[in-house]
């Protein structure tokens, strides 16, 4: 036995600890990039920069742009949760569970508002970007029909709730209210709540 074999188990502990903090600081480098200027605006070697490494250390942890964009988004949402659909879903009340649900999306939409305007932004001109965010319309699509549960009848009255809804829960009706109408969340919940009553 020679004198480095009892340090060869903590160089190479130490060596895979590097590699994943250099990793961890690529991914958040990406996650800031993408929430300021948008995943389509922001290259490769701007990451590399942002993060202090190069670009070929860069690729050795990402080999191409989409596996850069599912560790930022992974990373990102475990920041960002969504809210929970199924406790949603188990408050019998209409009334009550749509009072919960906007006012938990509306607190996450303020929280995760940079990055999902970047990312509805570069959906429509960047193909990797679409298809990553294509689940966000499936969530929202879920969400309505929690929502929509136990209010209205059938026929034209339904079909008004269920578009009431969607309005209510969309990204783009917290931002106009809030951001282009001045109102507070709580305004703006209590808005779109008058919404859906008048059409349940």
């Amino acid at each position: 036995m020679t004198d480095e074999q009892p340090t060869r188990p903590y160089r190479m502990r130490r060596r895979a600890e590097l590699q994943q903090e250099t990793r961890r600081r690529i991914t958040e480098s990406a996650v800031a990039l993408h929430g300021t200027l948008g995943p389509s605006r922001t290259s490769l070697s701007a990451v590399a920069d942002h993060a202090g490494v190069r670009r070929s250390t860069l690729y050795r942890h990402f080999p191409d742009e989409a596996a850069l964009f599912d560790a930022c988004s992974q990373h990102w949402a475990l920041e960002h949760p969504l809210p929970d659909l199924q406790a949603w879903a188990g408050i019998a009340d209409p009334d009550e569970r749509l009072r919960v649900a906007i006012d938990e999306l509306y607190a996450y939409f303020r929280g995760a508002e940079p990055m999902l305007t970047n990312l509805l932004r570069d959906a429509s001109i960047s193909p990797l970007v679409a298809e990553r965010f294509a689940g966000w319309g499936g969530w929202l699509g879920a969400a309505r029909d929690i929502l929509l549960r136990g209010r209205g009848a059938r026929g034209g009255r339904r079909r008004r709730a269920r578009a009431a809804i969607g309005h209510a829960i969309a990204f783009g009706t917290w931002t106009s209210l809030v951001r282009d109408q001045g109102l507070s969340d709580t305004e703006a919940a209590a808005l779109m709540r008058a919404l859906v009553a008048g059409c349940s």
